[in-house]
């Protein structure tokens, strides 16, 4: 099971809530994003698409890290 599930996607498609699955845990994009940066979350990164911070699994061969 991944350890991250998108739960709510905007109309345009860009992920806006997610869920840790490990600890249960509800999450914005914001919160997200600076749980990221603060080195919580080692297998996600912060990508800048389109002027907006977003986060991104690291791309290696797991799917346990893919966003569900």
């Amino acid at each position: 099971m991944a350890r991250i599930k998108v739960t709510h996607q905007s109309s345009t498609g860009r992920n806006t809530r997610f869920h840790d699955n490990h600890n249960g845990k509800n999450m914005t994009r914001g919160q997200f994003v600076k749980e990221i940066n603060a080195g919580n979350y080692k297998n996600y990164s912060v990508k800048n698409i389109g002027n907006k911070p977003t986060p991104v699994s690291k791309p290696d061969s797991s799917k346990n890290n893919n966003l569900g």
